[in-house]
């Protein structure tokens, strides 16, 4: 069977699926006691399983190797993202998951188009989202979707990231000069309007490095997702 699964339980030599998981498995894919699958901890690794039981809402495994995730890249990036429309949030913590974000975090600045609504039932689903993302690509970790900021908490969070990278539209040293900065990387991209000069200067003033993404206006959907693919080529991480 090609799906993987995100099991919450493990012993030493055991697992177990349930939920919504454990229905897919058990009731959708028709597993029995012997059939295999790949199972993901969550923390990187995957690990090949042999099906032991099956009841409606348990599946219980036994484990039988385990190994390191080979879709998980090399650097750990959180991508901070200007809150768009709500489709287009979807849509960039969708594409960033399998592009290898770790975390994403959006954040209200000034000239966001849209505004706080229902943002704790909304992050259900963006997690939702994001979860299904790491399963159909193969990732080994569950990538977070945070409760969006306020931009006067953003500066503060650029704080223990080996580098911080904002994508500035009035440009910045080319990223290529600055992607090989360490492993944890705090990538930052704004909203429909952009960043205001005196939230770009609050950002470098926490420690961020200005970056250009070259002589066009990219939309803020396509902004985060170009920025994160060019790091991870830049890393050695989509060879």
């Amino acid at each position: 069977m090609p799906h993987r699964y995100f099991a919450a339980e493990f012993t030493a030599a055991t697992a177990a699926l349930t939920g919504p998981d454990a229905h897919h498995l058990g009731r959708v894919m028709r597993a029995k006691p012997g059939d295999e699958v790949t199972l993901c901890d969550g923390a990187g690794f995957d690990y090949t399983a042999r099906v032991a039981s099956v009841a409606p809402d348990r599946v219980e495994l036994a484990l039988l190797e385990k190994r390191p995730c080979v879709a998980e890249p090399g650097v750990q990036v959180t991508l901070f993202v200007g809150y768009p429309k709500q489709e287009k949030l979807e849509t960039i913590i969708q594409k960033a998951v399998e592009l290898g974000a770790v975390r994403i975090v959006p954040f209200f600045s000034r000239f966001c188009v849209a505004a706080p609504k229902k943002e704790e039932q909304k992050n259900l689903r963006y997690a939702r989202i994001a979860a299904e993302a790491a399963k159909q690509c193969g990732r080994g970790v569950l990538p977070a979707v945070e409760l969006p900021l306020a931009f006067r908490d953003l500066p503060a969070r650029l704080a223990g990231f080996d580098t911080a990278l904002l994508c500035y539209e009035k440009g910045g040293a080319p990223l290529r000069q600055l992607a090989a900065g360490g492993r944890r990387i705090a990538l930052i991209t704004g909203a429909e309007g952009g960043f205001a000069p005196d939230e770009a200067a609050l950002l470098t003033a926490a420690g961020a490095a200005a970056v250009g993404l070259g002589p066009r206006i990219l939309r803020c959907e396509t902004a985060p997702l170009a920025a994160l693919a060019a790091l991870m080529a830049f890393t050695g991480n989509l060879e």
